[in-house]
């Protein structure tokens, strides 16, 4: 906490950034960008390439308040049955626009609630992306599990379908907190599940905390932090509270005057910190830990760390093909969006097109900010002659942009020549100093704190 005053003299604790899991960030995608580019963009994927797919399950059994991801509450299984159906047929018509001989290198389902699904959908779900989309050798599949929303049977169908890692929200332990919160998941029904996956083979675990809440403080964090820590997950994420209640509803149920301030938020984060490094992770980014063995600290090590909408990732692929309502795609020619509301979603595919309603394509400078801002985001760290040896044509030199940023940001960066680095003491400060380097223009009413 020494250097807070000089933070917040730098505006630490109002400003209000994106979280740069994208480059352009979502509010620059534009409906310029259609189904004929999606289209296109998936028939001009290498026909020896390996691609991740990301599945959205928009669905959950109960609507927690903190959270501002899009979904829907089920009462019963007609409606994720009928989404599933359309699903279906989405992911054939992917396949089919796809070269012969793709590979699927990364799959990841997630939410909503993916394991709201009964054991059959796991099943005819895994199956019908199997027989589009064969496994790339040494593939990894992974699916977020809610511990309070799977049994026996759906773990079983998960581990059958080749599912090697799965991912745990947490949030917090505190049953006071949960309670606010509207996630009430006991610490034992979440280590009961833990050791189910690892009964079934499924060794790789990841977690996900949260700081910021209300009620949150020091004590808290600590014995929600100890307690994951028992169970020995391979990697965690510990993002904080994004309270944005005019884009997230729910969130009006959260009372805003029981949020910590930034300066404690800052405080909070910290303490988590301070445990997982104590306890023998290695820090991955801004807000992920990793055990040294673990694929995503190796990735780091090796050069090889990336940033995507799941966060930090040690995918490398060039084609992420999202599917589902509101699922995003990347390819090397641009971001493609599919129709955000479930029901626009099941309109566009059931009349035999492909759903995607936004996006953008990317210009060469895109290329660049993206890559710059990626490995600030990843290694702290900017090495422009490098970056630009990466690319095809480099269209603007950022050199006098970087001098700029290492003034304004001082002595929390260090500066010379092309080379740029984010000091330890000055890494709270990265989504801001990213910022500089976003040619676009930005509302911060569309974004979450800097810390």
């Amino acid at each position: 906490m020494t250097y807070n005053k000089q933070l917040a003299a730098l505006g630490l604790f109002d400003a209000k950034v994106p979280r740069y899991t994208s480059y352009p960030t979502s509010p620059q995608f534009s409906t310029g960008v259609q189904a004929t580019n999606f289209s296109e963009w998936l028939g001009a994927v290498p026909a020896d390439d390996s691609v991740s797919l990301y599945v959205h399950i928009p669905f959950c059994r109960r609507l927690c308040w903190f959270c501002a991801c899009r979904t829907q509450g089920v009462r019963t299984g007609d409606p994720v049955q009928s989404y599933l159906g359309t699903l279906l047929d989405e992911i054939r018509m992917v396949a089919a626009a796809l070269p012969s001989g793709v590979r699927l290198n990364r799959l990841h389902w997630g939410g909503g609630t993916p394991t709201l699904l009964n054991p059959a959908q796991i099943a005819t779900l895994a199956g019908t992306i199997a027989d589009g989309l064969p496994f790339a050798e040494g593939y990894e599949f992974s699916v977020e599990i809610d511990p309070t929303e799977v049994d026996d049977g759906r773990l079983d169908a998960l581990a059958a379908a080749g599912m090697n890692r799965a991912s745990m929200g947490v949030q917090d332990f505190d049953p006071d907190i949960q309670k606010v919160i509207g996630r009430e998941q006991s610490f034992e029904i979440t280590a009961e599940v833990a050791g189910k996956l690892r009964a079934r083979g499924i060794h790789s675990l990841n977690a996900d905390i949260l700081y910021g809440l209300p009620h949150q403080d020091t004590a808290s964090i600590t014995a929600t932090t100890e307690k994951l820590l028992s169970l020995g997950p391979d990697r965690v994420a510990l993002y904080g509270y994004a309270h944005v209640p005019w884009m997230a509803k729910r969130q009006t149920m959260i009372p805003e005057q029981h949020l910590p301030g930034s300066e404690n938020r800052l405080g909070l984060f910290e303490t988590a910190n301070d445990l997982f490094l104590a306890s023998g992770y290695n820090a991955i980014g801004i807000d992920h830990f990793a055990r040294p063995d673990d694929g995503l600290n190796r990735a780091l090590e090796e050069g090889r760390l990336r940033r995507n909408f799941q966060g930090y990732t040690d995918d490398t692929c060039d084609t992420l093909i999202g599917l589902g309502a509101s699922a995003i795609s990347k390819f090397r020619q641009g971001f493609v969006q599919n129709a955000a509301a479930t029901s626009a979603y099941l309109a566009r595919v059931r009349d035999g097109a492909f759903a995607s309603a936004r996006g953008h394509a990317f210009s060469a400078e895109d290329h660049l900010r993206s890559r710059v801002i990626e490995e600030l985001m990843c290694t702290f760290r900017l090495d422009l002659d490098a970056i630009e040896a990466e690319l095809d044509r480099v269209p603007v030199d950022l050199r006098s942009e970087m001098a700029r940023v290492h003034q304004k940001f001082a002595p929390f960066t260090a500066h010379s020549g092309s080379l740029m680095q984010i000091l330890p003491e000055g890494r709270s400060l990265t989504r801001m100093i990213a910022r500089e380097f976003d040619a676009y223009a930005m509302s911060a009413s569309g974004h979450s704190l800097a810390i």
